[in-house]
């Protein structure tokens, strides 16, 4: 059995026996009124758009809330619609993750069609031209929505977008704005461009990404007025908030045995040249929260009827940063850099390691909570304790460390940069957040607690922070001379300057302490958390 349309329509009962959930709808009318006239269209094809989104319009078109599902491109790595998406026609399956070791397993159907963002510019443009759009929503992560680099200047490839005009544009905010052009230009529809992205101020980041680019084409004679109008005008084209929160893993080897036993080939995970980690399935969590700003100038999705928040702004925030500055991401963090020196495989075993609950919890419940403002529609206590006590520990997610210690130099300003602006007045209350800072700082010395060489995972920042920490040894606390001070400076980073408060001479203290040989680490841990 190999998942395509065909094994749907002939192999039904097949599907059922191993106990697969398929759609209770037309898939190929589905697909046909989708291409034809899309109300939906997202960018960023990864796993948390197959495993959610993706999941969402499946529930409305299963409920009859919908009649067309959605069309996806991909702006990062194409490899993977020629790879995955063409291959099983757009078809994947959802392996949720239970507690008990249970796994719920279903088709998805209701993407319809794959698209790569520079191939196939004609077939969006019509897209973008088609007056009943509603949304275009994106998971492109955080760093997709970097025009400027640390020290201000136009990152290369914005430059090189921004000099060439909306006709020669080639990243993905450039030809976002060039597309919305296309939308102005043909008759002017209003829009929802949604950043359904894991970052702070999401909807912010997105506009004005999209609205800076838009003012320098201005500026260089290559726009009109009028165009600019049009995007700052949010009954025309709305750039809503969001938060968003599911755990989307690599697939998992466990998961891919399991389908294949009950007869599915083509299981295999792949990995693009790019280090993308996927599979005909995706294997996520059960528990998800999707809250959006309810700003939809078109219409939007019912999605309301699928567990969605519509709010307003201010909840959006309050929500977001519930989880982003205090709940969830910043635990996350401190689980990456302590799992990686201390050699876990999975988030999971961290879990079962008490120094490193005292230290999230630490974060969480003593000193991020204390500085959060609730949010209304979620209660932050129940929040944070189903994550410390279902999300994290679950054993049959296989999440890692090194996956989510990717581009940590992006996530610190706001999982950390926001608490610690609460506290400012009086930083010396804080101990778990530096402890946690002060670990990411021994985690890109690249040798783990027992003085083995570890491998870093990327970060764009790596390169600069590498040369700040020259010079550094573990195992040779002598060695260390100031070179956190500089970083410690980077406001970009903590939102305050550190260098000279007593959270950076305790950050630098606790790194001194990690740099006194093996099991440093260990030791450091025991006696702050």
């Amino acid at each position: 059995m190999r998942l395509s349309y065909e094994s749907l329509q002939k192999q039904q009962e097949v599907y059922r026996q191993a106990g697969i959930h398929i759609p209770a709808y037309s898939v190929e009318e589905v697909r046909s009124r989708t291409v034809e006239h899309p109300t939906w269209l997202h960018f960023g094809a990864g796993n948390i758009f197959r495993a959610f989104m993706a999941r969402l319009q499946q529930r409305l078109l299963e409920q009859g809330e919908a009649e067309v599902g959605i069309v996806v491109a991909e702006a990062f790595d194409e490899e993977l619609i020629d790879r995955l998406y063409r291959p099983l026609e757009c078809l994947s399956i959802l392996v949720t993750l239970k507690g008990d070791g249970s796994f719920d397993k279903e088709v998805i159907a209701s993407v319809a069609e794959a698209l790569k963002l520079r191939t196939d510019l004609d077939t969006l443009r019509r897209i973008f031209r088609d007056p009943g759009l509603q949304m275009v929503s994106m998971t492109i992560t955080e760093k997709g929505y970097a025009l400027q680099d640390l020290e201000g200047n136009y990152l290369p490839g914005i430059r090189a977008d921004l000099e060439a005009g909306p006709s020669g544009a080639h990243t993905m905010m450039g030809l976002l704005t060039a597309l919305l052009l296309h939308r102005y230009q043909n008759g002017a529809a209003p829009i929802a461009v949604v950043s359904m992205d894991n970052c702070s101020h999401n909807g912010e980041k997105l506009s004005q990404a999209v609205w800076t680019i838009a003012r320098e084409w201005y500026e260089r004679g290559k726009v009109s007025q009028d165009f600019l109008t049009y995007l700052q005008d949010d009954t025309q084209v709305a750039f809503p908030w969001t938060m968003i929160d599911k755990i989307t893993p690599r697939p998992a080897q466990a998961v891919e045995r399991e389908l294949e036993a009950l007869g599915l080939e083509g299981m295999e995970p792949l990995t693009t040249q790019k280090h993308t980690y996927a599979a005909a399935f995706v294997n996520a969590e059960a528990p998800e929260y999707l809250v959006i700003e309810d700003a939809f100038p078109n219409g939007r999705p019912a999605l309301e009827k699928v567990g969605v928040y519509f709010t307003d702004r201010d909840t959006v925030n309050d929500t977001e940063r519930m989880k982003v500055t205090t709940c969830l991401n910043p635990l996350h963090t401190a689980l990456a850099v302590y799992g990686c020196l201390l050699g876990y495989a999975t988030i999971a075993e961290e879990m079962q390691d008490p120094e490193l609950v005292r230290l999230v919890r630490g974060i969480g419940e003593k000193e991020g909570l204390k500085v959060l403002k609730h949010p209304g529609i979620l209660d932050p206590k129940s929040f944070l304790e189903e994550v410390l006590t279902e999300r994290l520990p679950n054993p049959y997610m296989p999440d890692t460390p090194q996956r989510i210690a990717t581009d940590t130099s992006q996530k610190i300003p706001v999982r950390y940069g926001e608490t610690l602006k609460a506290y400012a007045p009086d930083l010396s209350e804080l101990h778990y957040i530096p402890l946690a800072i002060a670990g990411w700082f021994r985690y890109l010395l690249g040798k783990d607690d027992q003085l083995e060489t570890m491998e870093v995972s990327p970060d764009p920042m790596l390169a600069q922070l590498t040369k700040e920490l020259q010079g550094v040894r573990v195992g040779e606390p002598e060695s260390y001379q100031g070179q956190l001070k500089p970083i410690l400076q980077n406001e970009h980073l903590f939102g305050i300057n550190l260098a000279d408060t007593c959270l950076g001479e305790r950050i630098e203290g606790y790194f001194v302490r990690m740099l006194e040989g093996a099991g440093a680490v260990r030791r450091l841990l025991q006696s702050v958390a």
